[in-house]
């Protein structure tokens, strides 16, 4: 145990595991003991959504190295798919906990389709160029999920780009309608279930960066000229990120899209996709614990002013310029990095003494 908590690697990823649970475990507390209001209660699923979406986008920007601009498209498909199923199954499935489970399961899979085919004609571009194709495709997501009609009755789902064309029998209803959304949707969300979602997506992503699967697409990011030399296949790595990126945000879709009594396609536009991405910059590129504590703050901090009327913005933009820049600064850095090495040093010696002292 000792010698796998002196391997850094071991000791981050722990250290991550062990932030979210004191923080779940926090949370669960006020609330039971009613410290929480209910509108920071309404956050806690929203939360849990938005920190499964960062960190699989960091995944794919950070690690991988390839910048995406819509994310949030493909979170629409996972929100829309398992609205869907979770409708289709209702009664096949009374338990709402399995129900949530297999409807997160079956959004992200069908985000993972979509992200595969859409992954053959983008990854055949790098760097701004691959940004304005992830762009147009998650417009074109929303846009579809605007025109999109879907009907369940006693016959099964009925599916049409036009209200017009989805003929209903008595006793039947719209799942999806148009650009009204999701209506009637039957909550299944729990905070609980967040918990665990994330818990699987940091077990994902993490075992898959440090497996040689993920070196090789760290290699990828870093030079992929002298990637290429030495064999390994780009495309497909950079396809395997792509698809697993796609995935995890198509079941965060679902566990934000079935928290709501009512949803449309304008939640997943692109400034949802560009929220994101602020996360994962702010939190750092390649930091998993950062896309987790950035997200979790920068969502509800917005929220929490939500008081302060038309300063709220402003206050959130200068909240954003500070964090960045004392991120990014050299010698904020320098500072941060000197205060942990004297920390150091200090336990080192405290150590050795006591063992002297033995």
């Amino acid at each position: 145990m000792k010698k796998l908590w002196n391997n850094k690697t071991t000791r981050t990823n722990l250290t991550t595991y062990l932030v979210v649970t004191v923080a779940f475990v926090v949370m669960q507390l006020m609330s039971s003991f009613g410290q929480l209001g209910s509108a920071m209660k309404g956050y806690l699923i929203p939360v849990c959504a938005y920190i499964v979406m960062a960190v699989s986008l960091n995944l794919l920007v950070g690690v991988c190295g390839e910048l995406s601009l819509g994310h949030a498209g493909f979170m629409g498909i996972g929100a829309f798919t398992g609205i869907v199923i979770a409708a289709l199954l209702q009664d096949a499935i009374p338990n709402d906990t399995l129900l949530l489970v297999v409807a997160m399961f079956a959004g992200g899979i069908m985000a993972g389709i979509f992200g595969f085919l859409i992954g053959i004609p983008a990854l055949r571009l790098r760097g701004d160029y691959l940004a304005i194709v992830t762009l147009a495709f998650g417009e074109i997501l929303k846009n579809i999920f605007s025109n999109l009609y879907v009907g369940l009755d006693s016959e099964g789902l009925h599916m049409a780009v036009s209200t017009g064309k989805v003929q209903l029998l008595e006793g039947g209803r719209m799942i999806l309608d148009g650009p009204v959304g999701a209506t009637g949707i039957t909550k299944l969300s729990t905070f609980p279930m967040g918990f665990v979602l994330i818990l699987f997506t940091l077990f994902v992503v993490l075992n898959l960066i440090n497996s040689k699967e993920g070196r090789a697409i760290k290699a990828v990011r870093d030079n992929r000229i002298a990637t290429e030399s030495v064999g390994i296949n780009v495309t497909a790595f950079r396809m395997k990120a792509f698809v697993v990126s796609a995935f995890l945000a198509g079941m965060a879709g679902t566990l934000f899209g079935l928290n709501f009594s009512s949803l449309q396609a304008s939640k997943f536009n692109f400034n949802a996709s560009i929220n994101v991405l602020v996360f994962v910059v702010l939190g750092g590129m390649g930091n998993i614990l950062g896309s987790v504590i950035s997200t979790a703050v920068l969502y509800i901090l917005p929220e929490a002013m939500r008081g302060l009327d038309d300063l709220r913005m402003i206050l959130y933009a200068v909240v954003l310029i500070i964090v960045m820049l004392f991120t990014w600064s050299p010698s904020v850095k320098n500072a941060v990095q000197s205060v942990t090495a004297s920390v150091q040093e200090k336990l080192r010696k405290n150590k050795k003494e006591a063992v002297n002292n033995e």
